[in-house]
């Protein structure tokens, strides 16, 4: 099968398509073939090293952690799939390698495709899907009438986080460029902010969530600013902190390096009588299943900016690195 692999760790890296043996498949997996693959910045991230230190990946490996696709083979002990059903994934850590034409996936971290989906649209939901779904009901419990900032409104898990945000019943409050302003509120946002010519510290009170994706620790320490006594802040973009390599299940050595690394976070929440959480999204076939329930009902629709053919997997990497996806980006496998 052909396959893009990280040969070596680094931000100028280019991921090489080569030819690799199918997959076998254990006794809880299925063989998936491949037909679309979504792109996140997680994937460039991974491919730079800059994860390198709690998911020790050895070069050269598969890069990809989105995928759509048609079960072709079943493991001995798997009973919820079959051959020939259409599924779609975000694929569990350690086990990652959607930019291939085959993938062996654990039945726990698989969903049956969306019935009114193309598999373009199916792949670029699971990770932007599970990780809003983590952060707003898993982890925020989100009730009716509370006031949720999601940063980046018009990105991959913004555009999400925001539809999902209003079916829950929230006031949504987001931030993109003065362009997608009228397409975040199409999204359901109640407030867009212009983030290159407003400051959303000046904009927002009393808010209950904060979800973070900027890495300018100028934006976190806004962010405990807006939030009202109790509030929490969820970022997806670090620092990571003890409980998370609690979860992960990391050494004492890196429970101590997180436990430097977020000092200054929770400290800044404690000043604001709030909380921090670092949310480092993990694979769930049942969340993603009540996730499809929503998008089979019409609740929440993908947004797809751009789809590049297969080979062109290194262009569209750059194109998210880019900053200027209004959605997610795909790449076309089969």
């Amino acid at each position: 099968m052909r396959a893009f692999i990280v040969k070596s760790y680094g931000k100028k890296e280019k991921l090489h398509l080569t030819e690799l043996p199918e997959p076998k498949v254990k006794e809880n997996e299925v063989l998936v073939q491949i037909h679309s693959a979504g792109v996140n910045l997680f994937d460039s991230l991974i491919r730079n090293g800059d994860f390198k230190l709690f998911l020790p990946y050895k070069p050269p490996f598969v890069n990809g952690h989105d995928l759509a696709g048609v079960i072709t083979k079943v493991g001995s002990k798997v009973s919820r799939f079959n051959v020939g059903d259409e599924v779609y994934s975000r694929v569990g850590d350690h086990r990652i390698g959607t930019f291939a034409e085959y993938i062996a996936v654990n039945d726990g971290d698989l969903a049956l495709k969306p019935k009114n989906l193309t598999m373009d649209e199916a792949c670029s939901i699971p990770l932007v899907g599970l990780t809003a779904w983590q952060a707003l009901v898993e982890i925020g419990n989100v009730k009716k009438g509370q006031k949720v900032f999601i940063q980046a409104g018009s990105g991959g898990m913004g555009t999400f986080a925001i539809q999902l945000a209003k079916h829950l019943g929230a006031y949504v409050a987001t931030t993109t460029s003065s362009a997608n302003i009228g397409w975040v509120k199409k999204l359901g946002a109640d407030l867009v902010i212009d983030y290159k010519t407003e400051d959303f510290e000046t904009k927002l009170k009393d808010y209950d969530l904060v979800i973070h994706s900027n890495r300018d620790a100028r934006i976190l320490e806004k962010s405990f600013r807006v939030l009202k006594a109790g509030g929490q802040v969820i970022s997806l973009v670090g620092p990571p902190t003890p409980e998370f390599a609690q979860e992960l299940g990391l050494p004492w050595y890196l429970k101590l390096v997180t436990k430097l690394l977020s000092f200054g976070a929770k400290k800044k929440a404690k000043k604001a009588n709030s909380s921090f959480r670092f949310l480092f999204m993990r694979a769930d076939g049942n969340q993603l299943r009540q996730i499809t329930s929503l998008i089979e009902s019409g609740v929440i629709k993908p947004v797809i900016d751009k789809i590049f053919p297969f080979e062109q997997t290194n262009e569209a990497l750059a194109y998210v690195e880019s900053g200027r996806t209004k959605g997610k980006a795909v790449i076309k496998i089969k």
